[in-house]
């Protein structure tokens, strides 16, 4: 069955653990393989990601897609490129 990608967007994004995480904003394709690589996460949860920057989120983490997104994976710990001289990764909820 064939649908738009665009169909998606918008879609609320939970953790494994049942935390919001965000919305999910765009989706990146891969063209060559012609199936989506990644989904774009925006309007995060701050408790999830510093200053609820917009993520990318492999098409692998995910568990399923309906009304919501519900992923099979999430890491304990967001790698994020800090700025020189600070801490490289920022720890994620623990909950």
């Amino acid at each position: 069955m064939l649908e738009e990608v665009t169909a998606i967007f918008n879609l609320p994004v939970y953790t494994p653990w049942g935390a919001y995480l965000g919305d999910l904003v765009n989706v990146i394709i891969d063209s060559d393989e012609g199936e989506i690589a990644s989904l774009i996460v925006g309007n995060t949860n701050p408790a999830l990601v510093v200053d609820s920057a917009p993520i990318a989120i492999p098409f692998r983490w995910v568990q399923a897609i309906g009304d919501i997104v519900i992923l099979k994976y999430f890491p304990s710990s967001v790698p994020i490129k800090a700025p020189e001289g600070m801490e490289a990764t920022v720890p994620a909820y623990q909950g």
